[in-house]
């Protein structure tokens, strides 16, 4: 029996679902929102392995408290408690889904992906990703532990 393409789209849809499911975060000085959801894909489980040469996507859902003009993205490393800054293709949140300026009270979707590239070594760390405001105060800070792996 063949099987039909609903039942082909409804378990593709599941399985997509599954590695998008939100990630438990540890919140690291929201000040100026809260977050409301963080999914990292694909991470079925953690701490996430990142595979060397994938980028993974990241949707962070946030609601804000202020108003601002644009938002900037910081991304950290934290070995023994040292962030060691971690580039990112785009660091402003104005190119990351948002739309600027940014209103109190309202929720946003920011996504971004986090390069892993060949080049870094095989490690367990916690990744550290904070949003600011125009005032250089965080919209989110989120933390998850990851394993970079070959």
């Amino acid at each position: 029996m063949v099987p039909s393409p609903l039942v082909l789209l409804l378990a593709l849809g599941a399985a997509a679902t599954a590695l998008a499911e939100p990630l438990r975060f540890v919140d690291c000085g929201s000040i100026d929102g809260s977050i409301q959801e963080v999914n990292v894909s694909p991470c079925p489980t953690q701490p996430c392995l990142l595979h060397k040469g994938i980028s993974y996507s990241i949707n962070v859902t946030f609601a804000s408290k202020i108003e601002s003009q644009g938002s900037k993205a910081r991304v950290y490393g934290e070995m023994l408690h040292v962030d060691i800054p971690f580039p990112i293709p785009e660091p402003d949140g104005c190119k990351s889904g948002i739309q600027c300026p940014i209103q109190k009270g309202r929720s946003y979707s920011y996504l971004n992906k986090l390069p892993v590239k060949s080049e870094y070594p095989n490690i367990k760390l916690i990744v550290k990703w904070e949003l600011v405001d125009d005032q250089d105060q965080m919209l989110f800070c989120w933390k998850i532990p990851v394993q970079i792996t070959s």
